[in-house]
């Protein structure tokens, strides 16, 4: 009787520790099917960033016209929005009036010139007439000096002659001087025509600069989008005021994502710039959605390890920022968390 207790006893022993192992065998699983929902079977986690630009006005005034809307795509030049101009151009036309009424007041030198020119041609006209009467005067005075040595011409007849040619030597020598006092004219006019103008375009080049500074400033009133991207905020609408600094809108471009994750010390020698990396999301139903990425960004620095974030080694408390790019497909969005693999696993 004694010998059936205790084969009774070390039977119900038995079945306790069968089902002690059992469940115990259970929880295991149990914590490691919920260890692979928390994403620790891979080397770490964290969300998508994007390059986000904040487009702000470059120019004060009401906007008058503002082609916005979140959630569309724009390209690289393409017209936003306007902010009224309507001063800046009637300042600009001041300055072209300016401009215009400076360069009438300059100086037209032809006019006065051409008179000159006229005087100088005129008295090389008489020059040349005189020219010739004194080469004829000339043969004639030769020919009675021949004559008065031959005592066949008279002392009346030389004088006569010699006083001729002397006159027209006189007239000759006064229609150069004249000529060379019209030259001299000519040039110092058109020279003092010169310095006038001069002082006057002077008056011009700052008016013209003024004019590229208005130029300039009507270029700023259009809100222009500096590259490709998608709207993400839109912080002005119509009609609104603006001025110089204020956002006008959020964009960024969606093709390329960037995980910013974390690893830990330990795995720091196993990332390399420029390495490829395996990156995954949620695709629903708990599966995962892969994708390639390269690791463009190594933190130089440890930080503390984020409580959002999750490595590998949970006892790890330092941490290094990295990021990841990869190309969206459309179906990664910002602040998506994601996951990312070093090193393909077996």
């Amino acid at each position: 009787m004694a010998m059936m207790l205790k084969m009774k006893k070390v039977k119900t022993m038995n079945s306790k520790s069968y089902i002690y192992s059992t469940l115990l065998l259970s929880a295991m699983v149990l914590f490691l099917y919920s260890c692979k929902g928390d994403g620790l079977l891979h080397d770490a986690s964290g969300s998508f960033e994007a390059d986000e630009i904040i487009i702000a006005a470059e120019a004060m005034g009401a906007v008058v016209s503002m082609d916005l809307q979140e959630g569309a795509k724009v390209t690289k030049g393409q017209l936003l929005g306007r902010i009224d101009s309507l001063q800046l151009y009637l300042q600009k036309d001041q300055v072209n009036a300016s401009v215009e009424a400076v360069r009438l007041k300059q100086n037209e030198a032809e006019p006065q010139l051409a008179v000159i020119r006229k005087q100088i041609t005129t008295a090389k006209n008489e020059w040349e007439a005189a020219s010739s009467q004194l080469a004829s005067i000339s043969k004639e005075q030769a020919r009675i000096h021949k004559l008065f040595a031959g005592a066949a011409a008279t002392q009346q007849q030389k004088d006569d002659i010699d006083g001729k040619t002397e006159v027209m030597q006189k007239q000759l020598a006064a229609i150069n001087s004249r000529i060379d006092v019209l030259k001299a004219q000519y040039e110092s006019t058109a020279a003092a025509v010169r310095i006038q103008n001069r002082a006057l375009l002077s008056e011009v080049k700052p008016l013209e600069k003024k004019g590229e500074i208005l130029n300039d400033q009507l270029w700023r009133t259009r809100i222009i989008a500096p590259s490709d991207g998608i709207v993400l905020t839109q912080y002005v609408r119509e009609g609104e005021w603006v001025s110089p600094g204020k956002a006008v809108c959020k964009i960024a471009n969606l093709d390329e994502m960037t995980l910013r994750a974390y690893i830990s010390g330990d795995q720091l020698p196993n990332a390399k710039l420029g390495q490829k990396v395996n990156v995954f999301i949620e695709s629903g139903e708990k599966k995962e959605k892969a994708y390639s990425g390269t690791l463009t960004w190594i933190a130089d620095k440890a930080e503390f390890t984020p409580k959002t974030i999750q490595t590998r080694d949970e006892r790890t408390q330092l941490v290094y920022a990295v990021k990841i790019k990869v190309k969206n497909d459309g179906l990664i969005k910002i602040g998506m968390y994601g996951e990312v693999d070093l090193s393909p696993k077996s």
